[in-house]
């Protein structure tokens, strides 16, 4: 009897779980429905204010740029640098960069910084490019400047996905505009990663290349759906996509039914783009990766150098991303520069983090990630921000007991910086040179294939597929059509919502231990099982046919590629660039001498620091206390601190006995000043201590050169704090 009693309550449970999943499909229906007769469709969490129209430009582009109106108990600051956060359209709608208060804008908030918003609408401007969107772009980071001239720094930009690309290009065509870059999740170096993971980026040439996207556009009447991108991104994970997901709602269907809707929201709302907008990103980026090699020109033949950006940029990503491995988002880098002593000279400060399994939505949606790492970046903007250039590796540990200082600390967690090299970078795996010939082929393969189409199909098809029928095939997408068919206008769904709301009623939910339902998650987890080993099986074949007909020494000689033939990896050469750093170098020589004690001090803490090649959130916080603490009249800007910082290191940099031998002659003769110069060192330094044999030797050096006595109760190491 017993027995029997938990069969009948497993299927009382089980059918009235069924029919709650079906009431949320049905929801899930008319929300897509509603979201796509909206003018401005989005999932924003925050209100929000029209700013600047794109459609208005000169070059007409369907992106928005709006201000996030705060709540009423979160004030701004007008002196701290707006964040501007700018969505990806890659097949989904805007919003995703606030869709809920814990998010990036959330944080950005918190922080008492006045936040913008880019987004666009779900149909393009005709004829809008690229081009046309990089440079709208530019004019929405000119509005924000412009709106805060009191802000002590220039506009901070997040960049989500693909509008990491987009902000990187913008940056480089006008390096004037924008403060510190943060790419979340973005690709640059499209054909990195690593064997037997990350297989998207084999999916162009395994279908001969973009071809295929000429003819999407061609029978969208020159639209590309964007519904086939958000397919590609499903594709990766079909034990997710087929199974997972629905089952996570149906047995969780008390409890996940609002998260649930939420995400779909913003995920099942798909938008078009024009079709030589997307031709242009599969052609250039997807197959070409011809971004971070300097290979892409403007319509007016300027050539788009990522070298060019004088912004600090900040690169998050995560080992647990397929879609944007950490390859993909770094190796740019690499194809930039052949040293870190480059990245130093041409005055770049590269900042990057890589999280140890959060998926790519996870990036931008995760509540965690959001408090933690966008909340870390977001506070401590302003110290990256005066970096000097260099490569760095973001730490961000949780404060703990043994944290000296924790008053220094914004927060739940303590912000370090750590210089790394570019060994750091290639430590994390990547194409050997047979690969990257495999990529070329591929490329000049897909370049063959769009000709033939372009000089024997597009003819028949381009401009003759009337829009009724190009809407049409939109329509019937599997990506909309599962949403139409569950909705309120399909007659078989009306009984639902009735029936539900009595089920709601009369709830019988099956308790946990009962044998029926772990059968149920056994059999879930088979099918789960079943279904990532045939995706693997696919991916393994995929790379496996990739890898053989690419690397064909025959093939690869029909598409020019000989044995002799160098493959283009690394950004040209640049006189006038290389001509500017000497000029550098030159102006330098002559500034070991010129200052006063802000310069001694600076130029101090980067001696006794280098050896160490760490910064910490609490050294910045004790420096802005003392500029804090100074009268307004004597208080150095923020702008002009962050270029005594950055003049005073590379001096150090460039010639490190001459900097410190010529460090009296910016002290004076003023003993209290000489006093209150190496108290302001001991402060800082006392932030965190001097660990170091190297560091404590180079602190007695300057002490010895201040000729002050030290008072050693300011600078306690980190080791008898602990004590």
């Amino acid at each position: 009897m017993t027995d029997w009693a938990g069969f009948q309550n497993y299927w009382v449970d089980a059918w009235q779980r069924y029919v709650l999943s079906l009431d949320t499909l049905r929801q899930r229906a008319n929300i897509h429905r509603e979201q796509a007769a909206k003018a401005v469709p989005n999932v924003l969490h925050f209100q929000a204010e029209l700013v600047h129209d794109g459609r208005t430009l000169e070059r007409p582009v369907n992106y928005a740029l709006v201000r996030i109106i705060p709540p009423d108990d979160v004030p701004t600051d007008p002196a701290k640098a707006p964040i501007i956060v700018v969505d990806p359209r890659a097949g989904h709608g805007p919003g995703i960069g606030g869709m809920k208060k814990d998010s990036q804008i959330g944080m950005a908030l918190a922080e008492g910084r006045p936040c913008y918003f880019v987004g666009f609408l779900p149909k393009p401007m005709p004829g809008q490019t690229i081009e046309d969107v990089c440079r709208a772009e530019a004019v929405f980071v000119a509005d924000v400047a412009a709106r805060h001239p009191e802000a002590e720094g220039k506009p901070v930009i997040i960049g989500n996905c693909q509008a990491g690309w987009q902000i990187m290009m913008m940056a480089a065509m006008r390096p004037d505009l924008p403060g510190p870059i943060m790419l979340a999740g973005s690709p640059l170096s499209y054909w990195a990663g690593v064997r037997g993971k990350n297989p998207m980026r084999y999916l162009g040439g395994v279908l001969g290349g973009t071809w295929l996207t000429a003819l999407a556009g061609d029978l969208g009447n020159g639209i590309f759906d964007g519904a086939n991108l958000v397919a590609n991104f499903e594709s990766l994970n079909p034990a997710n996509t087929y199974w997972t997901k629905g089952y996570n709602v149906y047995s969780k269907i008390d409890t996940e039914v609002e998260r649930f809707l939420d995400f779909e929201t913003w995920w099942g709302s798909p938008v078009l783009l024009n079709a030589q907008e997307m031709q242009w990103i599969a052609d250039n980026l997807f197959v070409g990766n011809k971004l971070a090699t300097g290979q892409l020109r403007t319509s007016d033949g300027v050539r788009i150098d990522l070298r060019n950006i004088r912004s600090p940029i900040i690169v998050f990503c995560s080992w647990g991303d397929n879609i944007t491995p950490p390859q993909q988002a770094l190796d740019w880098i690499l194809d930039l520069y052949d040293d870190g002593g480059e990245i130093v000279t041409s005055g770049q400060t590269i900042v990057y983090t890589m999280h140890h399994s959060i998926g790519h939505l996870g990036i931008f949606v995760s509540g965690k990630v959001a408090t933690k790492e966008h909340g870390e970046f977001v506070s401590c903007m302003d110290m990256i921000d005066a970096l000097p250039p260099g490569l760095y590796e973001a730490v961000i540990t949780e404060v703990n007991e043994d944290t000296a200082n924790p008053d220094l600390v914004h927060g739940r967690y303590l912000f370090r910086l750590e210089a790394r090299t570019l060994d750091h970078i290639r430590a994390i795996g990547g194409n050997d040179a047979a690969d990257e010939r495999r990529f070329a082929t591929a490329a000049r393969v897909s370049e063959i294939n769009r000709g033939l189409y372009e000089t024997f199909a597009a003819p028949m098809l381009r401009g003759r597929v009337p829009e009724p029928v190009a809407e049409t095939v939109r329509a019937a997408h599997p990506n909309r059509l599962r949403f139409a068919m569950f909705g309120d206008e399909n007659p078989f769904m009306q009984p639902i919502k009735g029936l539900a709301e009595l089920v709601r009623a009369n709830r019988q939910p099956v308790h946990a231990d009962n044998p029926w339902l772990a059968a149920e998650r056994m059999t879930s987890d088979w099918i789960t099982a079943c279904l990532q080993a045939s995706g693997e099986v696919r991916d393994a074949v995929t790379e496996a046919t990739f890898l053989a007909t690419y690397g064909s020494p025959l093939l690869q000689a029909l598409v020019g590629l000989g044995p002799q033939q160098p493959v283009l990896r690394h950004v040209e050469r640049d006189l006038t660039r290389e001509a500017a750093v000497e000029h550098l170098k030159t102006r330098l020589e002559h500034r070991f001498t010129i200052g006063h004690m802000p310069e001694a001090v600076l130029r101090s803490l980067v001696y006794i620091r280098l050896p160490e090649g760490v910064i910490d959130e609490r050294g910045f916080t004790a420096l802005k206390m003392v500029r804090a603490a100074q009268p307004p009249a004597q208080r150095i800007s923020l702008a002009r601190f962050k270029e005594l910082l950055r003049e005073q290191f590379l001096l150090v940099c460039l010639d490190e006995e001459r900097a410190i031998e010529t460090l009296p002659r910016l002290l004076g003769d003023d003993a209290a000043q000489h006093k209150t110069g190496l108290d302001v060192l001991h402060r800082v330094l006392g932030a965190t201590g001097v660990e170091s044999e190297e560091g404590k030797r180079r602190l007695a050096r300057i002490e010895a050169l201040f000729d002050v006595k030290p008072k050693q109760k300011h600078l306690e190491t980190t080791e008898a704090a602990h004590d």
